[in-house]
């Protein structure tokens, strides 16, 4: 039964409201319950879309990377995407211009082979899979701005994939050459490094991985190795921790200079690292680890384990021959396999020419005139196409090429006359024929796609039949969001200027290095080229853990089993046997997957408890960065607070309505100042938790301890106190981004109750919850100045929130040591440094450190 309030009059001068709810605080809250109030709030909770127009100023840019459509959802994106929206709604409740879009990771292979098995094509499966997985994350009412929904599979997107492609072609980053390459036999495609474990297997197919000699298409990223290092020292990022120190691994130190040899007589070209660039000219050959790709070469063994091959490469500036060694007498560096001889100014480099009789001359340049050779040295390499920037030794460059369909088409002809040119006329769509229907999943199998005229000669030629790597597709994603209508150009670029970099980005630690190293590249590059405002494009991380279920493996095979056919006889020790064969099982926790039987399927959830105690069975217990053992053991606390919470707004209407006979003045004075108290320390806490910490585990705990604060109360305070009624309007506020629905309802009974208290404008009556502006701390309350010596808390001070807002860290610092408890602890000790942190409407910290402590400890050590 739905109902309309009617205010009185001469209070408000309103009429009817438009607030209304299910008005069922008569009965108790279960399951039908809560899907009746999503049922009925689903479709009134509005979305605020980003505001174009709005001051650039209140801008807020909340990504969550966006998921691949392999069927349905897994509650690991159930976590992520309540992550994301919880901060969302979060962010627009405090006044900002929320960017929130959503979209699809949709080329791969395993979209290719599903589709190859059930006989359909690619682009049917594919879409089938995002129609039923959109269905999913609007049952979990995700806010996000459907009208920036994009799928890389769609060809309103892959054509600027391609015109990316293409600016970095045309800015000579992208070439293509033979290289050694991981081939799965099984999925017949090329597989990057990273997708083969530690076994020499496929990570997909789990066939051996075959090493072949391919020509594939390279970005160069290494020419951004520098910047890349660099900017992971940009004061921009936040909360990057761990990422920096393993996107800095994979790149490594950037202390030398790469080139590009050419292989004389043929199209190929060695790119060559050395630390002393400013020598280059001086270098007397090359020698390759037996390894290397043309370690297979034939040539004159002229010593054990010493080959010369049949080939030279040319001097890039020169254009003199240079021999070229297979040898394992050079002492390689890790993860290397070439080595630029210079005997000039390298000691092993010398000893090898020495022992094969290679002339050089000894050289010995000042600094000065080292680095000023190393200067004009690397400008010439750049001047002429061949090198001349800084990197490291065992960075690679990005090899983009893949063998499959179901990825976004190079945009190439290669003609006969003209070689390898770009089709500028984009996009170069895929074919619409289902290719398993064909036999196959090769684009190279269609002539009548391969065959075309060439961009430049206008003769026959034939379309690159190698797909981009889908880490290509998702290196830009998050700038096609800023425009996605835009049939003109990638985005707009005064957009960008508004609208980068992403203030919060929000994924899993498996993309901690390729796919943020990708993301950061191309964003490096577009700024290079003055598309983006800034080079960094992500802010701050969220990092967050895996959801894990409970296993059940027999032992010795290994055999998984559901935890039905199961009997645990010590869930401590985790002693277990298969019920009907009495095999000893190993428990254990590990990531959710449907081959482990151990899986929850979100659908279920959403079935048996509602979508928003879904959400927060998701975010309680535990932080979004830490893997979650999920376990149904920890559901009744929070089943238990929402009742607790329906239960609040039943009496509070019951008191508001019927109020029940007062109390003294002094025990209603000591119950207000509670109250108080109250909403102030758990607004405090929940606001820190929810923004600067981004523990929402914390933030839920700190919740619960104002439901408990607001349940103490006696009746006179829940009818008469205006303290109460602004911690209650607090309290549903507080719990609005989580639980969308439970708290939209929970405020419609809420404002229904008589007698308002506060009408200072704080709480808008007419206004559904998610329209109320975020709690803020009270002027008088106190605040928390933090002293600490030496890295140990001594005492708190305690200052009213209005005055603690204008401290500055000289008066923070003054007051520190000012405080007897400082004093007692410094006596006579020299004060060496002191610093001073500060958390508005949270907390400051004034840290002293002396030097006396300092000696005391060197001397004991």
């Amino acid at each position: 039964m739905l109902y309309f309030t009617k205010l009185a009059p001469k209070r408000l001068g309103l009429g009817y409201r438009s607030i209304c709810g299910l008005n069922l605080w008569h009965e108790e809250i279960n399951a039908d319950i809560k899907h009746k109030i999503e049922d009925y709030w689903r479709d009134r909770l509005k979305v605020a879309n980003f505001d174009e127009n709005a001051p650039s100023g209140d801008k807020y840019y909340v990504l969550s990377m966006f998921p691949y459509p392999s069927g349905s959802l897994h509650m690991g994106h159930v976590r992520v995407y309540t992550i994301s929206d919880a901060i969302a709604r979060f962010q627009r409740m405090n006044g900002k211009n929320v960017i929130h879009p959503i979209g699809w990771d949709a080329f791969g292979l395993p979209a290719e082979n599903a589709a190859i098995e059930r006989q359909v094509a690619p682009r049917d499966w594919t879409r089938s899979n995002i129609s039923h997985m959109k269905s999913q994350l609007q049952r979990l009412r995700c806010s996000f701005e459907w009208g920036r929904e994009l799928a890389t599979c769609d060809s309103s997107y892959y054509k600027w994939t391609q015109d990316l492609f293409l600016k970095l072609y045309d800015s000579g980053l992208v070439y293509q050459k033979r290289a050694v390459v991981n081939w799965d036999p099984v999925d017949e495609t090329v597989l990057a490094d990273e997708q083969v474990d530690e076994n020499g297997c496929s990570w997909r197919s789990g066939a051996k991985v075959e090493k072949k000699l391919l020509k594939q298409w390279f970005i160069r990223t290494t020419r951004f190795a520098k910047d890349l290092l660099e900017g992971l020292d940009d004061p921009l990022l936040q909360d990057w921790r761990d990422v920096i120190k393993l996107q800095k691994h994979w790149i490594g130190d950037c202390d030398g200079v790469n080139f590009d040899f050419k292989v004389k007589g043929g199209d190929d070209f060695l790119t060559l690292w050395t630390p002393k660039p400013e020598a280059i000219n001086s270098v007397k050959f090359v020698a390759l680890d037996s390894k290397h790709v043309l370690g297979e070469t034939p040539g004159v063994l002229i010593d054990e384990g010493t080959k010369r091959l049949n080939l030279e490469l040319v001097h890039p500036f020169s254009g003199a021959p240079i021999p070229v060694f297979v040898t394992n007498q050079i002492e390689f560096l890790p993860f290397t396999d070439t080595f630029v001889g210079i005997p000039s100014v390298c000691p092993q480099a010398a000893q090898f020419a020495d022992k094969f009789q290679i002339s050089y001359e000894k050289t010995n340049l000042g600094e000065n005139e080292r680095l000023s050779l190393q200067n004009q040295i690397c400008r010439q390499a750049s001047e002429l196409g061949v090198g001349g920037y800084w990197s490291s030794a065992k960075l690679r460059d990005w090899l983009i090429s893949r063998q499959r369909l179901w990825g976004t088409p190079i945009p190439i002809a290669h003609c006969d006359s003209c070689g390898a040119q770009p089709i500028r006329e984009l996009p170069v769509e895929l074919p619409t024929t289902s290719l398993s229907q064909k036999g196959g999943a090769y684009l190279k199998q269609l002539s009548d796609w391969v065959d075309c005229t060439c961009p430049k000669c206008n003769k026959k030629a034939k379309r690159e039949t190698d797909t981009m790597d889908t880490f290509v597709d998702s290196s830009w994603y998050y700038l096609r969001y800023l425009d996605p209508s835009n049939s003109q150009k990638m985005f707009d670029e005064n957009k960008a200027k508004k609208m980068m970099p992403v203030d919060l980005y929000i994924g899993g630690k498996e993309h901690a290095v390729l796919h943020l190293y990708y993301a950061r590249f191309i964003s490096h590059f577009l700024y290079s080229q003055g598309l983006l405002p800034e080079r960094e494009p992500f802010k701050r991380l969220l990092v967050q853990g895996m959801v894990m279920g409970r296993s059940y493996r027999v032992k010795g095979t290994g055999r998984y089993v559901p935890e039905s056919q199961v009997k645990v006889i010590d869930k401590k020790k985790n002693r277990a046997v298969v019920e009907s064969t009495g095999e000893a099982v190993v428990m254990g926790w590990e990531k959710m997957s449907k081959s482990k039987h151990n899986g929850v399927d979100p659908g279920d959830m959403f079935r048996e408890y509602g979508s928003d105690t879904t959400r927060l069975l998701i975010l309680a217990d535990v932080a979004p960065t830490s893997h979650r053992n999920w376990n149904s053991n920890t559901f009744p606390g929070i089943l238990n607070w929402q009742k607790r919470l329906w239960l609040t707004i039943r009496d509070f209407l019951k008191h508001r309505k019927s109020p029940p006979p007062p109390i003294p003045d002094d025990q209603f004075k000591a119950h207000d100042d509670y109250m108080f108290d109250s909403r102030n320390y758990y607004i405090k806490g929940a606001t820190f938790n929810y923004c600067r910490s981004q523990q929402h585990s914390v933030a839920i705990s700190k919740q619960l301890g104002l439901t408990n604060s607001i349940r103490r109360a006696p009746p006179a305070i829940f009818a008469k106190s205006l303290q109460f009624e602004r911690a209650l309007a607090a309290q549903i506020i507080l719990l609005a981004p989580m639980a969308p629905h439970f708290a939209s309802e929970l405020w419609s009974g809420f404002v229904s109750a008589p007698d308002r208290l506060n009408q200072s404008g704080e709480i808008d009556w007419e206004k559904p919850v998610l329209e109320q502006r975020w709690p803020t701390l009270d002027d008088r309350y106190n605040l928390d100045l933090v002293c600490k010596v030496n890295g140990v808390e001594v005492c708190n001070v305690k200052i009213p929130k209005c005055d603690f807002e204008k401290l500055g860290e000289e008066e923070a610092i003054k007051i520190a040591l000012n405080q007897k408890e400082v004093k007692e602890i410094l006596g006579e000790k020299e004060v060496e440094r002191t610093g001073y942190m500060f958390e508005p409407d949270y907390e400051g910290v004034v840290s002293i450190f002396t030097r006396w402590e300092r000696k005391e400890k060197s001397v004991t050590q």
